[in-house]
């Protein structure tokens, strides 16, 4: 069976199809696989192993790893495992996150303009770092700091309230009530933010503001593995659900004919979807555009067939905005934009341009 602009789709035995017959490819999916993901994945790789050797500090890579010299000696090693290389890694982490959020979002709504933000659960983990930046609370977990923890729990309120009101008699998502809900919550929890900003004094709301701007300023490997947990979670989810999103983005009825358990798959995308997106923003902020640009870059380069499309779109995310916060560091350097800025600089006309391209 072929999908939209004939790109083959498959009911292969995947844990959200039920009882659907195999259908015959025109090509090695596997194959196109395998070399899409070693392509973006070199690319991935070499982005970070390159972004920590650029800066306003050159650095020698052989000094980097050269063992006979007491790390407490070597400035260059210091500068590259402390000061660059978890930024790095946390650009990619939040990179690959945000652009496989949006690949699944904009199949759950069936919408080439949704992003990870459209449904409400940036806003409120926007709301909830607001809140943690202003009042200083001093709670913690572990490695979490009150900005991430206020973050993460701000974007569990938000996905519980749009979820709760999506969720039909029949255990089933309405994907326009889902659409609607995120809108609106995205504009009440934009209200509040404000209103925060407001009755807060300046030094917290601009320390505040920048944190919504996108900041990837990570100083040690702490947030990045308190975040890890939550992102594993969803790209496990993430590995079962290309078969099905490919028939999702026919239609329900479609995919409920070919076997597909619509309701489960609709359940496992926004779940999925809502944990990447929690985990991206609370460790970097919200950072925007990524969810878009991404994934429909990478259509144009591999075609449409989500169990390409997810994977590549991962790592070319990751690449992409370890790319993006280089640009960010060096541009003006000595002098750091905010990465968000670099990415909605980007983001914007190409947003733009898929408008009229999609008009």
């Amino acid at each position: 069976m072929k999908g939209p602009h004939g790109a083959v789709v498959s009911t292969a035995s995947d844990p959200v199809v039920n009882d659907a017959r195999e259908v015959p490819e025109t090509g090695s999916i596997r194959g196109r696989l395998i070399r899409t993901t070693l392509v973006f994945g070199a690319l991935a790789v070499v982005a970070c192993l390159t972004a920590p050797l650029i800066g306003t500090t050159h650095i020698s890579f052989a000094r980097v790893f050269d063992r006979s010299i007491p790390f407490d000696d070597n400035v260059d090693a210091q500068i590259f495992f402390i000061a660059r290389l978890p930024r790095v890694l946390a650009a990619a982490l939040v990179g690959a996150a945000l652009a496989a959020a949006g690949v699944v979002f904009q199949a759950l709504l069936r919408n080439p303009l949704a992003t990870p933000f459209t449904l409400g659960v940036s806003s409120g983990a926007s709301l909830g770092a607001m809140l943690a930046i202003t009042f200083a609370s001093s709670l913690t977990l572990g490695p979490l700091s009150p900005v991430p923890l206020a973050s993460l729990a701000g974007a569990g309120v938000a996905a519980f309230i749009v979820y709760s009101l999506a969720r039909s008699t029949d255990r089933a998502i309405s994907t326009s009530v889902l659409l609607l809900a995120g809108v609106t919550l995205n504009s009440f929890f934009s209200a509040l933010i404000m209103f925060v900003q407001y009755i807060a004094d300046f030094a917290r709301v601009f320390s505040a503001f920048r944190w919504l701007m996108g900041d990837l300023d990570v100083g040690s490997f702490q947030p990045i593995l308190a975040s890890l947990p939550l992102v594993i979670v969803s790209f496990a989810i993430f590995a079962r659900l290309p078969a099905a999103l490919n028939l999702l983005s026919l239609g329900a009825d479609s995919a409920a004919g070919r076997g597909v358990d619509v309701p489960r798959v609709q359940r496992l995308a926004f779940l999925s979807g809502s944990l990447a997106t929690s985990a991206a923003v609370s460790l970097a902020g919200p950072i925007g555009f990524i969810g878009i640009v991404v994934p429909h870059l990478v259509r144009l380069m591999v075609g449409v067939d989500h169990r390409v499309v997810l994977p590549a779109s991962a790592l070319f995310g990751a690449s992409f905005l370890v790319g993006c916060d280089l640009l960010a560091r060096v541009v003006l350097a000595p002098v750091e934009i905010p990465v968000g800025v670099v990415t909605a600089m980007i983001g914007g006309p190409f947003f733009l341009w898929l408008l009229v391209r999609r008009g």
